[in-house]
């Protein structure tokens, strides 16, 4: 069985990445990254990336190619700060969905590694300016 599959499938993706959103929406490091005025688009590009890592169909790449996820964010500048912010809505978002805990730690120890990933910028040591 897959991930996808033990967490209740596209249902429980859709909600995790709704409520990661909601988060999102009103954060004022995070919501400029976005430049849609609806975070609907995005929501549903991370939401079938999502489902289709963790086992389920491959609209993702049916629609969108490769993830090239790194290639994807470069415009962005994304520093400690942003990924301790998209980690924070993000761990909120987990939480909501109430999962067996060994579910619920795989699912949070990607999106970890992968908020580590997406950082292509470094702090000042001098702070800032």
């Amino acid at each position: 069985m897959t991930l996808f599959e033990a967490v209740g499938g596209e249902p429980t993706f859709r909600k995790l990445v709704d409520e990661f959103y909601a988060g999102v929406a009103a954060d004022p490091l995070l919501r400029p990254m976005y430049p849609e005025e609806d975070l609907g688009p995005a929501a549903d590009r991370l939401a079938l990336f999502l489902i289709q890592y963790w086992g389920g169909p491959n609209t993702y790449s049916a629609q969108r190619g490769h993830p090239r996820l790194r290639m994807r964010h470069a415009p962005y500048r994304i520093g400690a700060a942003e990924r301790d912010a998209w980690l924070l809505h993000m761990r909120r978002a987990v939480d909501r969905l109430d999962l067996p805990p060994e579910i619920a730690t795989a699912l949070w120890d990607y999106l970890e590694r992968a908020a580590y990933f997406m950082v292509n910028a470094m702090e000042d040591p001098a702070g800032p300016a």
